[in-house]
């Protein structure tokens, strides 16, 4: 069983290391997911991804901005059921606005240089998750919920 540190060390190695995420958000009042490449802040409070705005995706969560963000370690081999985690971020999800967009981009593109010319066209919204909580799960069974917004400034692991 892990503790809460332990669990914010996982999540950390989480949201570093992988490059793929999926975002689900709500059509109609039904699950609509989406797989998108992220970059998480480095506190690790909101998630951000891109999308071109003519996306069901993007008219989704213009509508509702409640979503979830599922982040696993899957390799698909059968260890995956021993080692395995996953993390679900609940948050609200809006469209960075222009004025503060430069910092965030420049962050995603760190991670994701590949995707330069798709994150810089004008037709596409760089998004980010104001995460409220996380769900890590490993061994397929052992849960752990962080409350980001009771994380303090100094210590996020030991709230």
């Amino acid at each position: 069983m892990q503790s809460k540190p332990e669990a914010y060390e996982t999540l950390k190695t989480l949201l570093t290391a992988q490059r793929l995420a999926v975002v689900a958000t709500q059509m109609q009042g039904r699950p609509y997911t989406s797989l998108v490449a992220f970059a998480a802040s480095e506190d690790l409070r909101r998630i951000a991804f891109c999308t071109t705005r003519a996306t069901t995706k993007y008219r989704n969560l213009s509508e509702e901005p409640n979503v979830s963000v599922l982040i696993d370690s899957r390799t698909h081999s059968v260890e995956d059921f021993a080692t395995g985690a996953a993390v679900t971020a609940i948050g609200k999800a809006s469209e960075l606005p222009e004025s503060i967009v430069g910092p965030a981009i420049e962050r995603f593109l760190r991670k994701h240089p590949h995707l330069e010319v798709f994150v810089r066209s004008p037709s596409t919204a760089l998004c980010s998750v104001e995460v409220e909580k996380y769900y890590l799960v490993t061994r397929f069974q052992h849960v752990v919920e962080m409350d980001v917004t009771r994380w303090s400034s100094s210590s996020p692991s030991q709230t």
